[in-house]
């Protein structure tokens, strides 16, 4: 059984319009076209519409609560026009923000044999995604490091190369930050060799925290072209200590990270960028 839609009221309307309506209307809660023409020019940014069209839009009549807000759903303020400028505020931390994110932002095709590649992350990051996933794993050698789809057929790709081109189109769809999600499958000397990798490629508009722990994180605003870097121990480190503390356990002798994994990430040597194959 079909019921009539419920007409809006003036009721109805939400606390943000209300707001917005008593801010652009006079002390007598009267909305005139010099006013709407603020609201149009300061809110919905139509910088280039004149008093004449404002007046034309209310039909020479002011505009009160309930006609203001049937006039924002209707014919006459259709939605707004797509914008590269994002208009929503950016200050607050970046973890109250939804992000666009890529998974497995290397691969060309499937997740068990496909080719990984640069090629996808242009791409995504041309079509404005924020989070580039990168699995890195040793190289057949164990002296480099590729980008690949562990435990599969897919053929890998240098790490470097996935750098340099993250760095060449970080920002062409966007100034806000792009975060590289590392899944780490390196042993300490490699790790320490990505991030010579990642201080060198990136430089400058590395984010690196003043501090080992941070209250909240800074937000989009503030990080605008910055590179930040997300990863955590590898998983191999973590099973590894799982099952050395295990061991251990029964012996009653406590356990070091380096027991599980060798010794710590030395020191960074000099290099550049030309050291590392492509």
């Amino acid at each position: 059984m079909f019921s009539k839609p419920k007409k809006h009221s003036v009721s109805e309307a939400p606390p943000e319009i209300k707001e917005i309506y008593h801010r652009y209307s006079d002390e007598g809660g009267i909305m005139t076209a010099s006013h709407l023409r603020s609201f149009l020019i300061e809110v919905q940014k139509e910088e280039k519409i004149t008093e004449e069209e404002t007046q034309a839009i209310i039909d020479h009549r002011d505009l009160n609560l309930e006609s203001f807000f049937k006039f924002l759903f209707g014919d006459n303020n259709p939605p707004l026009l797509p914008s590269t400028e994002v208009h929503q505020d950016m200050s607050l931390p970046l973890s109250h923000y939804y992000i666009f994110t890529g998974h497995n932002s290397y691969l060309t095709g499937n997740q068990l044999s496909s080719d990984c590649s640069d090629a996808p992350i242009i791409e995504a990051l041309q079509r404005g995604v924020r989070v580039i996933e990168l699995d890195i794993w040793p190289n057949d050698s164990k002296d480099d490091v590729d980008v690949l789809h562990g435990m599969t057929l897919t053929t890998p790709v240098a790490l470097i190369k996935c750098l340099l081109s993250i760095k060449e189109y970080a920002f062409v769809a966007s100034e806000y930050p792009v975060v590289i999600t590392l899944e780490d499958h390196l042993t300490p000397d490699l790790q320490a060799k990505v991030a010579q990798m990642v201080t060198q490629t990136f430089g400058d508009i590395l984010f690196c925290p003043t501090s080992e722990t941070l209250k909240e994180f800074p937000s989009p605003d503030s990080l605008k072209k910055r590179i930040i870097i997300s990863t955590k121990p590898p998983k191999e480190f973590l099973e590894a200590k799982e099952e050395k503390e295990k061991e251990e356990s029964q012996k009653g002798k406590p356990l070091g990270d380096e027991e599980a994994w060798g010794k710590e990430v030395p020191s960074l040597r000099g290099g550049t960028i030309a050291d590392y194959k492509v």
